[in-house]
This record gives C-alpha cells, structure tokens and sequence, in this order.
C-alpha cells in the first residue's frame, strides 16, 4: 500500500465503533487493532476515539481525520490504477468508468456492434464510488483514469463539469415506484395519477429538462407534491422504494433497484443521455464515440 496501512484500521474502527469488531472484519485480535490505532495516535500526535459505555466515538480531530483518510485511500487508488495502467500498452484500451448510476450495461449491450467498427480495441471496466463530489471530480479528468461515462447531461451540465457528451438518445422521464406502491398495479400513468402522491424531483439546476418538468407540474398540476433531492444515488433509490415516494427516473437506469417498478407518463418530457468524454477525447476514445454513434443513426 502506498499509505500507512493503520488508516485502513482506523477506517474500520471508526466504522465498526469497536475494536472487537473491526477486528472480527480483518481477521485479528483485538489487541492488535487497539495497538495499531496507539501506534497510529502516537505518531500523529493527537486522540482519535474517546471511549464511551456506549462504544468507541470520533473525536473531533477523529472526524476530520476520518473524511481526510477516506480522501488519501481513494487517491491512493487511483494512482495504483494509473500505474497499472500505465504497464499496459494502453493506446487502444478504453476505460469505461462503471456504478450503481452508471452501469456499464449500456455501453456493453452494444459491444458486439461497436467492435466490428473498432475489431482492435478493448476495453477495461473502472469502478468508481458515485458520490458528489467524487463524481465530479471524474468528470472534469475524463481521459486521466477513465475515459467514458455514460449518464444524462445538458450543456450546463457538461459546462460545469468540464467535459463533453455524445447524445446517443433522447431518454423519457419515467416515473419510479415501489413494487408494493398501488400505482405499480398499473403499466403506465398519467399525470392526473400523481395528484396527491409525493414526486421526488432532483432540485433546480441539474438539468433543465428536470427543471422544464417541475415548471410545468407546478403550473398545470400543483396537485402534484414536489420533493427535492440532490443528487442521484443508490441512497435515494432506497428512499424511494422504503416510502410512499414516487422517483423521477429513465429508462438506462431501470435496473439499478429491483423493487422499484419504471412505469411511462403520459407526459413529452425527455432528457439527453449518451457517453461523457474527455473534450480532447484519445484516438482510440474518439474512434469508439464515432462507432457508437454510427451504431445509434
């Protein structure tokens, strides 16, 4: 590892709340978990956990130690996958950037046709953790550890983010429910079917065919109750299917919870979705964005 690997058991500790069962998740002693964090304390100079009745709790420098650690790991990470990469002869691999919100499913399910186009290139699958500020700071170094994402996107979006998108489809705003929800009893819904239900809608500014949607149900259909959520991810996903909620979503992502019925709307919203890219895309990446938009003409 390139970092102290006493960071990975204070990762544990802080997560499990307990040496014991921190130590339980590496497969050691407990002893030798409380003598990695006394080392790791020491050395640092300042009191990680305080010990309570109740279990181990972060100190305040325990806190900032802990977002700053998971920070350096993923650093650490990506630098391995560099090197790595860096091994290979690279000038025909594409790296396709995969998550709970990007499947890689989209990309593959078209790979047989993309290669008759590109015989030659290959690909390498680059997970990633699909959090704020994570996915952010992927997006703006498209083409340094991965070199595709697919996801939905409008120009501000690519703007802020600092990359490029190819549309390969205008994608239909749906509508989510839990399996157990009554609307899932029906295989399509109106509009007039939301009256009364609670839509979670992603807040203003993320993409301005979600904001034309929630301009239009709050000037024709105010009977329909707007919640506000801030970023797509598997967490809303399980909000979703645990309450009475109904989720805005799209059809590339009907398969990332399989409680969850993706039902149409009598509605004419869409949203553009296809592969972000680098905007100075490799050979080989622009190759494969040209085969795939050959492939969806």
């Amino acid at each position: 590892m390139m970092y102290n690997p006493q960071l990975d058991t204070f990762l544990r500790v802080a997560e499990a709340g307990s040496f014991s069962k921190a130590a339980e998740e590496m497969f050691i002693t407990p002893p030798a978990v409380i003598k990695q964090i006394n080392l790791l304390e020491d050395g640092l100079g300042v009191k990680l956990f305080t010990r309570t009745h109740r279990g181990l709790l972060l100190t305040e420098a325990g806190k900032s130690m802990y977002g700053d650690t998971k920070r350096i790991i993923q650093d650490c990470n990506e630098a391995v996958v560099r090197a790595k990469n860096a091994m290979q002869d690279s000038g025909n691999v594409v790296r396709i950037g995969t998550s709970p919100m990007t499947p890689g499913q989209f990309v593959l399910k078209l790979w047989p046709a993309i290669q008759e186009q590109c015989p030659d290139i290959k690909f390498q699958l680059v997970p990633f953790e699909n959090s704020p500020q994570n996915a952010r700071n992927i997006l703006r170094s498209l083409g340094q550890n991965i070199d595709i994402v697919a996801g939905a996107f409008d120009q501000n979006f690519l703007q802020s983010r600092k990359c490029a998108g190819l549309e390969l489809l205008q994608a239909p705003i749906r509508c989510a429910a839990s399996i157990y929800h009554h609307l899932a009893e029906k295989n399509s819904l109106t509009v007039q079917d939301l009256y009364g239900e609670e839509l979670m809608l992603i807040q203003r500014g993320w993409n301005q065919s979600m904001d034309i949607l929630r301009d239009d149900l709050w000037q024709l259909h105010p009977s329909v109750n707007i919640v506000d959520f801030d970023f797509f991810s598997l967490e809303v996903y399980n909000q979703c299917e645990n309450s009475s909620a109904v989720l805005t979503t799209i059809d590339p992502w009907a398969g990332i919870h399989p409680l969850l019925k993706v039902l149409p709307v009598d509605w004419d919203h869409k949203i553009s979705f296809g592969l972000l890219h680098s905007p100075k895309p490799s050979p080989a990446v622009r190759r494969l964005l040209d085969a795939f938009q050959a492939v969806y003409q």
